[in-house]
């Protein structure tokens, strides 16, 4: 499969702008992150970018994880869309194996015409989930304040988990309340049904 030919514009690119070669999407990534997301990740990220920064090259990311923290994925979310944005090149994606969880958070911030799956890979998409623990001791109106600090942060993380859905379907037939009702039974989408719904540009196999 030869998957070079023009490809619809990703910030600060044009049209005629060619897709990679296959075997450079498959086997010659200068960022690769394999393994849960974490802050260690942000960091190894950061610098591998800087280095595709100097040398002037479109990034070419592999991405397989079980997914991890899900502020980490954030802000590699946002490096990525600002290279996008004021690099002057281009910014692929192969997501290969598994996709889980924060890893679709980094999956959607490329452009769907530059994503690509492996054949056997699988995204996750789920509801973010807390593990906390809510005391309250004290006088009521204190209480009462802890209470709608928490129920701040919830409504903020759902915020910006429905902005995330936005983006991974942007341009697809799925809405992102689709995806979200999907996404409160834990929805496993399989390489082909992602090509399908139109969330990404191709199945490499």
């Amino acid at each position: 499969m030869n998957i070079a030919g023009n490809v619809p514009p990703s910030g600060g690119t044009t049209p005629t702008d060619p897709a990679p070669e296959l075997a450079r999407l498959l086997f010659e990534p200068n960022i690769s992150i394999n393994g849960p997301i974490g802050q260690d990740t942000v960091t190894f990220f950061l610098g591998r970018l800087e280095e595709v920064r100097r040398s002037g090259q479109d990034m070419l990311m592999e991405l397989n994880t079980s997914g991890g923290d899900a502020d980490a994925a954030r802000r590699i979310a946002l490096e990525i869309r600002l290279f996008r944005l004021h690099s002057g090149r281009r910014a692929y994606c192969v997501g290969k194996t598994q996709v889980y969880s924060a890893g679709v958070t980094i999956f959607a911030a490329f452009d769907r015409h530059c994503r690509f799956l492996t054949e056997d890979a699988v995204l996750l998409v789920h509801e973010r989930r807390m593990d906390t623990s809510l005391a309250l001791n004290g006088p009521m109106r204190s209480c009462i304040q802890i209470v709608r600090e928490e129920l701040a942060l919830l409504e903020t993380a759902e915020q910006l988990e429905m902005e995330g859905f936005r983006e991974l379907v942007n341009g697809s037939s799925l809405t992102a309340e689709e995806l979200y009702q999907r996404a409160t039974n834990n929805c496993y989408i399989h390489a082909e049904d992602a090509c399908r719904l139109g969330l990404v540009a191709e199945v490499l196999g």
